[in-house]
C-alpha cells in the first residue's frame, strides 16, 4: 500500500490540513479509510461521552454526531441526500445520475437526510446510558468506513461518469479488507475487556451495519450501475444507523 494512503484519506474523508503533495492522489482513500473511521470515532465518541456527563445522554449524542459531521465536511451526509434523490423517484439511470450531480437536494433526501440523523441522536443518546454506548459508537464510526472500502475490491462496478469512482477501483483487496475486519473485531474484544457477551453483541451490530451498506450497495449497481462517491457516502451514513440501532437493541 502506499507510504501517502493515510494521508490521501484523510484529505477527502475530513477537515484535516494535509499538504496538498503529501495527498495528490486518491488511490490511498479507501484502503485508509478504516483507520481515518478509528481517528473520527475516537474524537466524537469522546465529544459525545463528555456530553453526556455534563449535561444529559441526548445532548451527548447531538454533540457526538455534530462533530462528526463537521470534521467530515458533511460530505457522507451529502452523498446520504442525493443517492436518497438518485434511487428514490422512479426515474431511469441516466436521470437519476444527472440529479445526483446537481447541486440541489430533492425531497426524497431531505427525509431521507433527517430521518437518518434522527434515529443516530436517537439510538447514541440511548447507548451512552449503558457501559459499552461508547465503544458501540466508536466502533459503529469505524465500521461505516470498512463499509465505503468495500466498494474498492476488485470486482466492484462503478457507475457511468463517477471519476473518484474510477480512481479508486479495485484499490482495496480482500486480504487488507479482511485485516481490517479483524483489526476492528480484536479492539471489540479489547475494549470489552475481554467479556465476551457485549463484545459478541458488538460485532453483531458492526455485522448488521455491513449488511445495511451491502443493500444499498446492489440497489445502487443494479439502478446505478455502479457506486459513485455520493453512494460510497450514503453506504457509510446507513452503516452508521444501522449499526448504532441494533446496538442499542442488543446492549
Amino acid at each position: 500500500m502506499r507510504l501517502t494512503g493515510p494521508l490521501e484519506s484523510a484529505a477527502l474523508l475530513t477537515v484535516l490540513p494535509v499538504p496538498r503533495a503529501a495527498a495528490a492522489s486518491a488511490r490511498g482513500v479507501l484502503p485508509w479509510a478504516p483507520l481515518v473511521g478509528l481517528a473520527l470515532g475516537g474524537i466524537g465518541t469522546g465529544v459525545a461521552v463528555v456530553g453526556d456527563r455534563w449535561i444529559s445522554p441526548l445532548a451527548g449524542a447531538v454533540l457526538g454526531i455534530a462533530v462528526l459531521a463537521l470534521l467530515t465536511r458533511g460530505l457522507h451526509l451529502d452523498g446520504l441526500a442525493d443517492t436518497a434523490d438518485g434511487l428514490g423517484p422512479l426515474r431511469g439511470r441516466e436521470r437519476a445520475l444527472q440529479v445526483m450531480h446537481q447541486s440541489d437536494v430533492g425531497p426524497f433526501g431531505v427525509v431521507t437526510l433527517v430521518l437518518t440523523l434522527l434515529l443516530q441522536i436517537a439510538c447514541l443518546s440511548a447507548l451512552l446510558e449503558t457501559p459499552w454506548g461508547w465503544l458501540a459508537f466508536w466502533s459503529a464510526v469505524t465500521v461505516a468506513r470498512l463499509a465505503m472500502a468495500r466498494t474498492g475490491l476488485p470486482g466492484v462496478a462503478t457507475a457511468e461518469g463517477s471519476s473518484l469512482g474510477a480512481l479508486v477501483r479495485g484499490t482495496v483487496s480482500v486480504r487488507w479488507f479482511a485485516g481490517w475486519a479483524a483489526v476492528l473485531a480484536a479492539l471489540l474484544v479489547a475494549g470489552t475487556t475481554g467479556d465476551p457477551g457485549p463484545a459478541v453483541r458488538l460485532a453483531g451490530s458492526a455485522l448488521a451495519g455491513l449488511l445495511a451498506a451491502e443493500v444499498l450497495h446492489r440497489r445502487a449497481r443494479a439502478r446505478l450501475g455502479g457506486v459513485t462517491g455520493d453512494v460510497m457516502g450514503a453506504m457509510g451514513e446507513t452503516t452508521t444507523a444501522a449499526t448504532l440501532l441494533v446496538a442499542a437493541v442488543a446492549l
